[in-house]
C-alpha cells in the first residue's frame, strides 16, 4: 500500500468514527486527509470501496497479530487464547469509534454487498481461534466445545461493552461522565473476565 493511500484510510476511520458512514461524503475524506477528490476516487473509486480497503487494512493487521500468537511455540493453547483476549481488548478500546462504526454498517440491510465485504474481511481471523480451540481439543487441552460458539461469546462479550457507553456505566453503577473504554484497571477488569470465563469454559474439569 503507498504512503498516500494509507494517509487517507487513516484519516477516513477518523471520520467514519466521528460522522458515521451514511454522514460523510467524498469530499469529506479529501478535505480531512488534504487531498483532492480526484485523487481519493483515483485509489479507491467510491466511499464504499474505500471504507472496504478500511477494513481489509485493519483486519489484515490483526491478522498478523493472532498469526503470531497461533505461531508461538512458547505459548500454551490456553495462553494461546488468554494473549488473545489482551489483544483484541487493547486493540478494540483503542479503536472503539471506528469499531462502533463497522458494527452499525453491518447491522443494515441496504448494502449487502458492502457487508459481506466486511465479512470476507473478518472472518479468516475468526478462523485462526477457532483452529486455536479445535487444536486444543484433538490434543486433550481442551474438553469438546462448540468453538464458534465460544469465539462469538468472546466478541459478545466486548462488543457489549463498547457499543453503549450508557449501558455500561449503568451496568458498572458509574457516572455518566465515566469513560470506560479510558480505564486501564476497567480494561483489566474485562480481560480477567474473559479469561477466567474461557478457562472455565475450555479448560477439562480435574
Amino acid at each position: 500500500m503507498t504512503d498516500k493511500k494509507a494517509h487517507i484510510i487513516n484519516n477516513a476511520i477518523d471520520l467514519f468514527a466521528e460522522k458515521g458512514f451514511e454522514g460523510t461524503s467524498i469530499r469529506d475524506l479529501a478535505t480531512r486527509a488534504g487531498v483532492n477528490v480526484a485523487m481519493v476516487n483515483y485509489y479507491f473509486g467510491s466511499k464504499e470501496k474505500l471504507f472496504e480497503s478500511m477494513v481489509a487494512e485493519r483486519a489484515s493487521y490483526t491478522r498478523g497479530l493472532l498469526d503470531e500468537i497461533a505461531r508461538n511455540p512458547g505459548y500454551s493453547d490456553i495462553e494461546k487464547i488468554e494473549h488473545i483476549v489482551d489483544s483484541y481488548i487493547s486493540k478494540l478500546f483503542t479503536n472503539r469509534k471506528f469499531h462502533r462504526v463497522l458494527h452499525q454498517e453491518m447491522m443494515l440491510s441496504h448494502r449487502e454487498t458492502l457487508q459481506q465485504s466486511i465479512v470476507d474481511h473478518l472472518y479468516p481471523n475468526s478462523l485462526i481461534i477457532k483452529n486455536i480451540i479445535e487444536s486444543g481439543i484433538k490434543k486433550g487441552a481442551f474438553r469438546k466445545v462448540d468453538a464458534p460458539l465460544v469465539i462469538a461469546t468472546m466478541h459478545g462479550t466486548i462488543n457489549q461493552v463498547l457499543l453503549s457507553k450508557r449501558m455500561c456505566n449503568k451496568l458498572l453503577n458509574k457516572d455518566a461522565d465515566y469513560v470506560p473504554y479510558e480505564d486501564a484497571r476497567f480494561a483489566k477488569r474485562l480481560g480477567d473476565h474473559l479469561k477466567q470465563l474461557m478457562r472455565s469454559h475450555l479448560l477439562p474439569q480435574s
